[in-house]
């Protein structure tokens, strides 16, 4: 069997370019660079659902949103099969099978569980599909024999969950389902990106979010408007790096060849720093850099934006062949399963025989 990757996203609101250089960009290079024999992309609606509850338009409506995110990034469905969680009514027997191999302590010690409960505020009203996420996840893995799963350094202990799961099923049962591994991004500077007021995340909420979907202008008025350093009021002052959100975007967009197309008069992004640190570098100059080279990023996105939302019925079709071709795969997971812990009862001819000879010898 060849590698096989299995990533997602849940469809919560637009993706924000936070998105685009922590999973979206090395998506698109991960599909293209041909080491994968089958890649799918899973739009996470159920998930979602487990803290929206109450507003399921929010995630139906998203769920559009971030497929034309997916193929504007460069997503092709062609080579990647693109799906709707919901749509695998396979997953949730997995899932309720999967119950059976895990403890609730184990689950209230998963750091990113704990993490995600404080969060969103739950305290002792955590919805039981919020909190049994890492068995799902689990299932969403193994259904599709993933030996590749794109993740930050935060969503470790919910892979490690997974393995967990494969290692109890498969030493319990049979060897049926596949233990995945990490991978990691390979640029630190991805691994989190800041929102454009310097605060830790990207949010809807705080408004501080550039989308995927922003026009030019739009992307504009927010990186000219990006937290700097405040003890920066003069040119002439030095500057600091860290806490910078102008350079924190640099680390993660900047490549060797911007500099020669938008800052002419410096060679590198070490150099640019430097002089920014010694003073005599404005702020306006170093956004108007990022302004560049985010908009070269963008430009692609937005144009391929363009040509999907002139028919929106083929994105669900597309949508639809993703959902069919990944149940199709699921189904014969769930088959081996079932029959790897003996509840195949139906396509089990032999127990079917061994039953009725035994019957008949009464």
């Amino acid at each position: 069997m060849g590698k096989i990757i299995l990533t997602g996203d849940r469809p919560t609101g637009r993706l924000h370019i936070g998105h685009y250089v922590g999973s979206l960009r090395r998506r698109v290079e991960l599909q293209n660079s041909g080491e994968y024999e089958k890649i799918l992309i899973m739009i996470a609606d159920a998930q979602a659902l487990t803290d929206n509850i109450e507003n399921p338009e929010k995630v139906r409506q998203n769920v559009i949103e971030v497929a034309l995110d997916y193929m504007s990034a460069g997503l092709d469905p062609a080579k990647s099969t693109l799906f709707v969680q919901s749509q695998i009514a396979e997953l949730c027997e997995l899932t309720f099978y999967y119950m059976d191999l895990v403890t609730v302590s184990r689950l209230q010690r998963n750091p990113t569980v704990k993490s995600e409960i404080q969060m969103r505020n739950f305290e002792a009203s955590i919805p039981v599909g919020f909190f049994t996420y890492p068995i799902s996840q689990a299932a969403d893995i193994t259904a599709f024999k993933a030996t590749t799963v794109p993740v930050g350094e935060d969503q470790l202990p919910m892979l490690e969950q997974a393995r967990e799961i494969v290692r109890k099923f498969n030493s319990v049962y049979a060897p049926v389902l596949v233990e995945p591994e990490a991978l990691l991004p390979e640029n630190q500077a991805c691994l989190r990106l800041p929102g454009t007021d310097g605060k830790a995340k990207m949010s809807k909420s705080l408004g501080n979010c550039i989308y995927l979907s922003d026009s030019e202008k739009e992307v504009k008025t927010k990186i000219m408007a990006m937290y700097t350093d405040p003890m920066h009021l003069q040119v002439s002052d030095p500057g600091h790096l860290e806490g910078n959100t102008v350079f924190t975007y640099l680390d993660a967009f900047c490549r060797p060849e911007h500099f020669e197309r938008y800052m002419p008069d410096h060679q590198s992004l070490d150099e640019l720093k430097e002089h920014y640190q010694r003073g005599g570098l404005g702020d306006v100059k170093v956004k108007k850099f990022l302004l560049s080279i985010i908009q070269e990023a963008l430009e692609p996105i937005r144009q391929r934006r363009a040509e999907y939302e002139k028919d929106i019925p083929e994105v669900y079709r597309i949508l639809k062949k993703g959902s069919d071709e990944a149940r199709e795969i699921a189904a014969q997971t769930l088959s081996e399963v079932k029959a790897a812990m003996k509840i195949n009862y139906f396509d089990d001819e032999e127990l079917i025989k061994a039953q009725a000879l035994r019957y008949q010898q009464k």
